[in-house]
C-alpha cells in the first residue's frame, strides 16, 4: 500500500489578495486564486517545511507579484503538476505565450499537434492547476470572445488588463 505524496500548502501574499501554493517534493503542484485559498493541512507551518520547498515558494510569491503588477518574471519554481499527457502538452503550450499575448484555443491545438482537439485544449485549460505561472487566460475563443476560466472571469479580464491585452 502505498501512501499519497505529502503536500505543503503556504500562504502566497500578493496586492491582490491571498493565493495557496501547493508543493510536492516535486515541485508546485497547483494554485488557488484568493477567493478559493484555504488551507485545508495543517502542515503549512514553516517550521514543518523543507528548506527547498521554502525557497521554492518564495519564488512563487516573487512571481506571482511580478505578474500582478504587469512584469515578467525572471524564474518560475519547478512545476510538477497532476494531468494527462494532453493536459501536459497544453500546459507546456500555454508557457510559451509571452505576456501580454494571447492565442486561440485552436492555435493552441495546432501547436500541439492535435488540431482538432480544441474542445479538448479547453477542457486542459479549465483543468490548469497553476494559473497566472502557466497563463490559461492568455486563451481565447477564435471569434476573440473572451471564453471561460477556472478562476472566473473577473480574474481571467484582470489578469489580460494587467498585461495591456486589450478588448476585454
Amino acid at each position: 500500500m502505498s501512501s499519497s505524496p505529502r503536500l505543503y500548502e503556504l500562504a502566497a501574499n500578493t496586492p491582490e489578495g491571498t493565493f495557496i501554493a501547493h508543493y510536492s517534493e516535486g515541485g508546485l503542484v497547483e494554485l488557488n486564486f484568493p477567493a478559493k485559498a484555504k488551507i485545508t493541512r495543517p502542515n503549512h507551518l514553516a517550521k514543518t517545511v523543507p528548506p527547498q520547498i521554502l525557497a521554492w515558494h518564495a519564488v512563487t510569491e516573487s512571481a506571482l507579484k511580478q505578474i500582478l503588477t504587469g512584469g515578467n518574471p525572471s524564474r518560475l519554481p519547478p512545476m510538477a503538476p497532476t494531468g494527462t499527457e494532453f493536459q501536459c502538452r497544453v500546459w507546456a503550450a500555454l508557457r510559451q505565450i509571452p505576456s501580454g499575448q494571447t492565442k486561440s484555443y485552436s492555435e493552441i491545438a495546432r501547436l500541439i499537434g492535435r488540431p482538432q482537439a480544441v474542445r479538448a485544449v479547453g477542457g486542459a485549460c479549465g483543468a490548469n492547476p497553476i494559473p497566472v505561472l502557466v497563463p490559461c487566460h492568455r486563451v481565447i475563443a477564435m471569434n476573440q470572445k473572451i471564453g471561460g476560466f477556472s478562476g472566473g472571469l473577473k480574474w481571467k479580464r484582470r489578469l489580460l488588463r494587467i498585461e495591456e491585452v486589450s478588448g476585454f
